[in-house]
């Protein structure tokens, strides 16, 4: 992408001090991962954001462009905003600490730990963290007899996800032994292992994290089978409510439960928890994301507004985790 397809008025103004300090900022979108349109959508909105704001900040698409071409072009660090693999897997963050550049978000391992849904509720589940039961799918020696017993264990209702994949994608509900072959046999088309994980019927809700602490929780209902990728991205009948409306006592409880699970998998910086209420008002972790989304219809965006902060304040405030946890 063009550096001058987004623009803003205010780009040549570097008058805050503050701003001046961060040098030339690279925002990093799109990729090549299967949540390309949502990174590039997401990168597009946060550099109009850091732009406004008076920030150096220019697009970089590592899919289009090398990342030794960052030193070349003398960026000073880089805010990321790829989402999925390559990005959000510790990988990048590597290579960009390899180049001696500083980045937003999490370090390697916390990358690394929290993209992987399997790993993530292995290390929360040794902690006594909630987290909803679940089995193991690993394409090596997936055994399709092996159905009936997995849904008969796990309640036979269960979620169907690829172990290193987001924004659902790759995702199934399903009721019995022949439909869970069939998800397993999908989800193995995006990673050789799937967690299957026993189905909790209630509400879920969702806690974003930024620079140690967190913004207001936020409940959302579809009245598709799940949250899936057309609820989040492209569906009008997804309802959010932020304030989700739990008490106050609960809304804490989450918060502390979220500090507490992202810290577990050396989250830092900024990202999100998912969670599960039940019907008897318990919460189960579901996942962590240390990329999440940052398009017109993403959920941190949403908290931050309700915590009385503009997109381009909460822009910054992600450029900002660029100076933490290095």
């Amino acid at each position: 992408m063009n550096e001058q397809q987004i623009t803003s008025p205010n780009s040549n103004l570097y008058s805050n001090p503050k701003i001046n300090n961060f040098g030339k900022v690279a925002v990093m979108f799109g990729g090549s991962s299967a949540e390309r349109e949502v990174s590039l959508n997401s990168g597009k909105a946060v550099l109009r954001g850091l732009l406004n704001l008076g920030v150096d900040a220019h697009p970089f698409d590592p899919a289009e462009r090398p990342l030794t071409q960052l030193l070349a072009e003398k960026f000073d660090c880089v805010v990321i905003m790829l989402h999925g693999r390559g990005g959000e897997d510790g990988s990048l963050q590597g290579a960009l600490q390899q180049l001696n550049l500083p980045y937003s978000g999490s370090g390697v391992l916390g990358s690394a730990l929290c993209m992987d849904k399997i790993r993530s509720k292995q290390v929360w589940q040794c902690l006594g963290l909630p987290t909803a039961n679940y089995k193991i799918a690993d394409k090596r020696s997936f055994d399709a007899r092996s159905c009936g017993a997995i849904m008969s264990a796990l309640g036979n209702e269960v979620m169907v996800k690829p172990a290193q994949e987001g924004s659902s994608i790759g995702m199934a509900k399903v009721n019995n032994a022949q439909q869970l072959e069939t998800a397993i046999q999908d989800a193995f088309k995006y990673d050789d292992k799937v967690l299957i994980e026993q189905f909790v019927h209630g509400s879920e809700y969702t806690v974003s994290i930024l620079n140690g602490r967190t913004l207001p929780s936020i409940s959302m209902c579809t009245p598709r089978d799940f949250y899936d990728y057309t609820a989040k991205y492209q569906a009008d009948s997804t309802v959010y409510r932020c304030p989700s409306g739990l008490a106050n006592s609960l809304e804490t409880k989450l918060g502390v439960l979220a500090l507490e699970a992202y810290e577990a998998l050396d989250g830092s910086g900024w990202g999100r928890i998912d969670f599960m209420q039940d019907k008897l008002g318990r919460f189960y972790l579901l996942e962590a994301n240390t990329v999440p989304g940052m398009t017109e219809k993403s959920l941190v965006p949403l908290a931050a507004k309700q915590s009385g902060m503009s997109f381009d304040e909460l822009s910054l405030a992600v450029l900002e985790t660029t100076k933490m946890c290095r």
